[in-house]
């Protein structure tokens, strides 16, 4: 009887054990619905901000309802700035301290909120491509000092807006992958701002020292590094806008003196004292110490004997807009690729650690008080840009061969079938698109074949197509076109070259290069779509004096005067 008993005893510890086990298995399950299911469990979660590494953020199923959410968001709020209003009062009524970290104004920063959460919503699903969009943002918020807590209060003020405004929508599935979206960004403004800050700021500072720029206080840096006139950014003022013009004028200088320095075979002083063949008597009484990092770069690269490198200046042109971007990875991708695309139209050797080698010897004659981390942080920089444009190298001569041999061949049918797919294709996938193309079937047609052609001439002539991409997107600011329809009119054009040709070469020639114009369309209509150039665009006297309001007295002018992209 007592062995009964304790067999007995032995099948009920044991049956509670495998309850215990199931119920364990159960609570292990619903903490990876609500945890891991939505992104990397042990790195990102909805509770705790990851400062510490910067990864792909991985939401699965949690992406989708991100972006039906914000989706649901935007159409019951009827207009995109509508949007950016909630998020800003929501934000500042939450935690007014904040305010202060803004000085932008509150019409252009609600928009900026909008633009920001739209962009890194969009790329939820390409966790690489949202990586890159957030450590844009992260570089863009480098003189911002963001802390956990403050991430904590933005993450919770946005998901307490769309509970208001979606309702049910927002089930706990949704309110996880929500917050852990929002940590995951905030985790990374800290830990770009923490790693790479200190680099940034040493180059912008010897960048300007170089260049005869006077360096503001960290206040003015914040607000500079990202804003354009009109967009709430504090100009520096009247007395830049002098230095900006007599700075024009000796790029233009430059670029006359350059063509003797590099193979120009020019008879100005320079060229010919640099070069040392300059016949008779030379003046070195008159001979004028370089200044500037340009002038400082020619005078090296003759005398390191690189004055015949006429792809140095190629490269020396777009230095500039290089360094000044270099936070913006994007806008550097593409500065990158424009500069690879001049390269391959000189059918000459490159030996880009050449550049290098003058361009910090320039540095060092220019930059008082070099110190190591300038050579650090200029190399790192460096050896960026020459990773880009190596990955780049020798493929636009064989692109642009494989995509003029194939757009040749086609005959009428065939580009009527392309006119006639893309808009098929892209109405389908971009419904509300079709609000914006209402014009007639020749107008649609002509756009498609100048997508086709601009495709091809951006091979051909990039540092032309540069200038009329730009022109063309500041008209796209007037027309009013969101820059969300972008990408899927280039994913729909690539679809019909693909459906049209079997040679991979082809379509990868032809996705490359709409890609690119399509992205200095979107940085151009970004940047051009400041309240004053929209009032100007919308031909309103009243939203253009309540755009200029916003601005400083002394600086109105310059508002409504520099639009530069």
């Amino acid at each position: 009887s007592s062995a009964h008993e304790d067999v007995l005893e032995e099948s009920d510890v044991a049956d509670f054990e495998g309850e215990m086990e199931i119920d364990a298995e159960a609570e292990a399950v619903d903490d990876f619905d609500a945890k891991g299911n939505t992104g990397a469990k042990e790195k990102y979660n909805a509770f705790e901000v990851n400062e510490e590494e910067f990864t792909e953020l991985h939401l699965g199923d949690g992406a989708q309802v991100v972006q039906s959410t914000w989706q649901h968001f935007l159409r019951s709020s009827g207009s995109r700035e509508a949007v950016g209003e909630a998020i800003y009062a929501t934000l500042f009524d939450s935690a007014p301290s904040l305010q202060s970290l803004f000085k932008t104004p509150r019409a252009v920063m609600a928009m900026r909120f909008m633009n920001g959460l739209d962009q890194m919503v969009l790329a939820l699903h390409d966790p690489l491509a949202l990586k890159t969009v957030v450590e844009t943002f992260g570089f863009q918020h480098l003189d911002i000092e963001v802390t956990s807590p403050r991430v904590a209060t933005f993450r919770d003020a946005i998901v307490d807006l769309l509970q208001l405004e979606v309702g049910d929508l927002l089930t706990p599935f949704a309110k996880d992958a929500w917050q852990t979206f929002m940590n995951y960004v905030g985790g990374a403004y800290i830990y770009v701002r923490i790693k790479f800050a200190e680099r940034l700021k040493c180059i912008a500072a010897s960048w300007s020292q170089a260049n005869g720029k006077v360096v503001e206080g960290d206040d003015e840096d914040a607000e500079a590094g990202d804003e354009t006139p009109g967009s709430g950014a504090a100009d520096e003022g009247m007395e830049q806008a002098a230095e900006a013009n007599a700075l024009d004028v000796a790029r233009k200088n430059k670029s006359n003196k350059s063509k003797s320095w590099f193979g120009g075979g020019g008879s100005s002083k320079g060229g010919a004292s640099a070069n040392g063949a300059a016949g008779g008597k030379k003046d070195f009484k008159n001979v004028a110490v370089p200044k500037s990092f340009t002038d400082m770069f020619v005078f090296n690269a003759a005398v390191m004997g690189f004055g015949s490198r006429a792809w140095m200046q190629v490269i020396l042109d777009a230095l500039d807009a290089v360094v000044t971007h270099v936070s913006i990875t994007t806008r550097l991708q593409e500065e990158c690729d424009v500069i690879s695309l001049r390269l391959a139209k000189l059918n000459t050797s490159i030996a880009l650690h050449e550049f290098k080698t003058v361009m910090l010897a320039s540095l060092r004659s220019l930059v008082k008080g070099w110190e190591p981390l300038h050579e650090v942080s200029w190399s790192w920089l460096w050896d960026n840009v020459e990773r880009m444009l190596k990955r780049n190298m020798g493929k636009p001569a064989k692109q642009q061969a494989a995509l003029g041999a194939f757009l040749s061949s086609l005959d009428e049918s065939q580009l009527m079938t392309f006119r006639r797919e893309v808009y098929s294709r892209f109405f389908a996938l971009a419904p509300g698109s079709q609000d914006y193309f209402k014009q007639s079937t020749t107008r649609l047609h002509f756009i498609a074949d100048k997508v086709v052609s601009m495709s091809m001439d951006m091979y051909r002539e990039p540092k032309r197509m540069v200038e009329d991409i730009s022109a063309l997107g500041l008209r796209h600011v007037g027309y009013g076109i969101p820059i969300s329809l972008f990408g899927p009119f280039v994913t729909c054009c690539v679809q019909v070259v693909r459906s049209l040709t079997d040679d991979d070469a082809v379509e990868e020639s032809f996705r490359w290069s709409v890609s690119l114009v399509s992205r200095i369309l979107t940085r151009v209509i970004v940047e051009g779509s400041t309240v004053v150039m929209k009032a100007i665009n919308n031909n309103s006297s009243k939203e253009l004096r309540k755009a200029v309001g916003y601005a400083p007295r002394g600086k109105r002018a310059l508002w409504m005067l520099n639009v530069q992209v």
